[in-house]
């Protein structure tokens, strides 16, 4: 059946090309359509500025270097009271450590510290180099870990002389 049908138009296309629709059938077509003009954003050329908008913007942004230096001079203004905050904190758990004068099980403790000291001299030299949120992070990452590390081994210190204390008593 179709194969007929596009054989029929084949032979009559003639006939079909000359043939122009009659007036009452355009006047149905343009009532059909919109009264209004498209509106100002259905128009191609608004979105085309747009977008050239929005791509002068997004590069304006991305390469304005001022804005990346504020923001690193400002992790490192942070840092700076972090890290004083919690090296005195290191401090005092340290000379709490040091009233016990006990120097017993204390070589895998001190190795642990020297190794986070060590590592967080190498963070302080990049963030002085090149300085970011995330080395920040980090370096008070490393921190918080040493006081943990030093508050453990308080915490052990005064178990042991709570045993010494308990075994002289009874």
């Amino acid at each position: 059946m179709k194969e007929r049908i596009e054989e029929f138009i084949r032979k009559n296309r003639d006939s079909f090309d000359d043939q122009v629709p009659a007036e009452s059938v355009w006047n149905r077509i343009e009532e059909k359509l919109p009264s209004t003009p498209p509106s100002l954003w259905n128009r191609l050329s608004v979105w085309r500025a747009a977008a050239v908008l929005f791509m002068g913007l997004s590069l304006y942004l991305a390469l304005r270097p001022a804005a990346s230096v504020n923001t690193d001079q400002q992790a490192i203004r942070e840092f700076a009271d972090v890290e004083k905050y919690y090296n005195d904190q290191i401090a005092r758990t340290v000379q709490l450590i040091d009233t016990y004068g006990s120097k017993e099980g204390l070589n895998g403790f001190t190795q642990d510290l020297h190794q986070l000291e060590a590592m967080y001299l190498v963070l302080k030299e990049e963030m002085e180099r090149n300085p970011s949120a995330k080395v920040r992070d980090a370096l008070v990452l490393n921190l918080l870990v040493r006081i943990d590390l030093l508050t453990q081994q308080l915490q052990k210190l005064d178990a042991g002389a709570r045993e010494n204390k308990q075994g002289r008593e009874s």
